[in-house]
């Protein structure tokens, strides 16, 4: 559920105050039932769950029976910018994870983006030299020809994975995209979700 719970306090976080149809809304036009494994109902279930953890603050509307709004509290933003700088560094995570921070990378500073594509480039250069030496290894030990494209497979997954992480970090480095604290934005405007409460500086 971690990437629903990205998404959903990042939505949140964004319109400010919010209810459920709209957050649903919201990311439906992300395409989010294309790259991230996150139906309509769990959308719901949490928000509510959220609001049970303290990490949204729910208010029923009286003149609205049935609506509930969302807000973020000061724990729900703490777990969001934690959420989203986890899914940016750690590559063992499942894709629709990184799939939600690059959705919503714009609302850190570029410095803290940087830093977190930085800990994943590290990472991943990491794995990759591992790989390619057990890689080698196996084939010194004579490991059956059509067996080493298995290993020959994983080699070239692993450099993809570097050089897009690389790629990815030049452009955000040198301006590429607009960050947290860039430029001032409206509540409910496109992209507004991106730079609103206060920066992230940790």
């Amino acid at each position: 559920m971690s990437a629903t719970r990205l998404l959903v306090l990042g939505v949140v976080r964004g319109f400010g105050r919010t209810h459920g149809y709209r957050v649903r809304a919201e990311l439906l036009s992300w395409g989010i039932d294309d790259w991230a494994n996150v139906k309509p109902g769990s959308i719901y279930h949490a928000l509510r769950q959220l609001a049970k953890d303290g990490l949204l603050e729910a208010s029923e509307i009286a003149h609205w029976p049935g609506r509930v709004d969302y807000s973020v509290t000061p724990a729900g933003d703490e777990e969001f910018f934690r959420l989203l700088v986890d899914a940016l560094e750690r590559p063992e995570h499942r894709a629709d994870m990184l799939s939600a921070g690059l959705a919503l990378m714009p609302a850190l500073p570029r410095g803290r983006a940087v830093a977190a594509l930085s800990t994943r480039l590290g990472v991943l250069e990491a794995q990759r030299a591992v790989l390619r030496r057990e890689s080698a290894g196996a084939c010194a030990e004579g490991t059956p020809a059509h067996l080493g494209e298995l290993w020959a497979m994983r080699v070239r997954y692993a450099d993809l994975g570097v050089e897009w992480t690389r790629d990815l970090l030049e452009r955000v480095a040198s301006g590429g995209y607009e960050m947290a604290g860039e430029r001032e934005l409206t509540f409910g405007m496109p992209g507004a979700w991106r730079a609103l409460a206060e920066p992230f500086v940790k």
